[in-house]
């Protein structure tokens, strides 16, 4: 749903978005800039949706992961990262602007910054915890993976992002359906 959203928006709001300064490989004020352009609510809308929903997935973890450690601190990190992904709904600042940053811009910023220290630490957290727990076998590994596609992301931009974004969408795609099969064995 959040990946399908950015690819509509991206397409709908290409000349809007390229008047911010993106460009397809060079990821300014993207996907934050598509929620100030005409259509920018669905944008809003679907980060805080996005942000309840992940919230809601990161307490279906819990339960399924029982009280160990590195199941509460993944899970924790993962609640704090769906608030995070909610405080996005927060209007971005655009990068090539003629006036100082906004109260709102800088709380975008901010939810930024903690949404990725918050995803990254409980990747590994969730990756122990994976690690550990039988059912879910070579799902730690997978974790593990992932967050060390994230981490480069950060520092490099660019394209980089892409591929953040796609390794995170998919990773949250592949456990969540994981927890669902797992559910569905309880409910036989």
């Amino acid at each position: 749903m959040f990946g399908l959203t950015l690819i509509s928006l991206t397409l709908i709001e290409y000349d809007f978005m390229r008047s911010l300064g993106w460009r397809p490989l060079q990821v300014i004020d993207w996907p934050s800039g598509l929620a100030l352009g005409p259509y920018g609510i669905w944008m809003t809308v679907m980060f805080i949706l996005s942000g309840v929903l992940m919230a809601i997935f990161a307490l279906g973890l819990r339960t399924a992961l029982g009280n160990k450690t590195a199941a509460r601190m993944g899970t924790l990190g993962l609640l704090l990262a769906g608030f995070a992904l909610a405080g996005l709904a927060f209007p971005t600042d655009p990068t090539f602007r003629t006036y100082p940053k906004t109260w709102h811009g800088l709380l975008h910023d901010l939810f930024y910054v903690l949404l990725g220290i918050s995803l990254l630490t409980s990747m590994f957290a969730l990756g122990r915890a994976f690690q550990v727990d039988p059912r879910w076998k070579g799902y730690g590994l997978y974790t593990y993976v992932t967050a060390a596609l994230v981490l480069p992301s950060f520092a490099m931009k660019g394209v980089a992002f892409y591929l953040f974004l796609g390794a995170v969408l998919t990773w949250g795609f592949v456990v969540a359906s994981k927890l669902l099969r797992l559910s569905n064995q309880i409910d036989d």
